[in-house]
């Protein structure tokens, strides 16, 4: 095995939460310290799309992968990965979820790679 990879979905979030910065960069730095991963740089935070593809994505590389979510505005929903060749415990990321942006519904999966 060469790592895990989590996949996460998380369905209609508290509106104001996702479509914040500072909150989502302040989940991405709780996230990576309570995985016990390294960030390598800060995470990059940009609002972008139209219509129902509008909103924030957040990428922050981590010395053993990565860390990317995209923030959908229209269904309040966020679509999250995290890729590590360190292990680390799902129920953790689901927990940063559930403390930062309120979901109403959580599901994930998780491969081995």
């Amino acid at each position: 095995m060469w790592g895990k990879h989590l996949i996460l979905t998380a369905r209609r979030c508290h509106p104001l939460s996702i479509r914040c910065a500072t909150n989502i960069e302040a989940f991405s730095k709780s996230l990576v310290q309570n995985i016990d991963m390294v960030a390598y740089g800060p995470p990059q935070i940009v609002l972008f799309g139209e219509g129902d593809k509008r909103g924030y994505t957040l990428v922050q590389l981590i010395e053993t992968s990565n860390i990317i979510a995209h923030f959908v505005e229209a269904t309040d929903d966020i679509h999250l990965d995290v890729f590590s060749c360190k292990d680390f415990n799902p129920k953790t990321v689901e927990h940063e979820v559930r403390r930062y942006f309120f979901p109403e519904d959580i599901t994930y999966q998780t491969i081995l790679r």
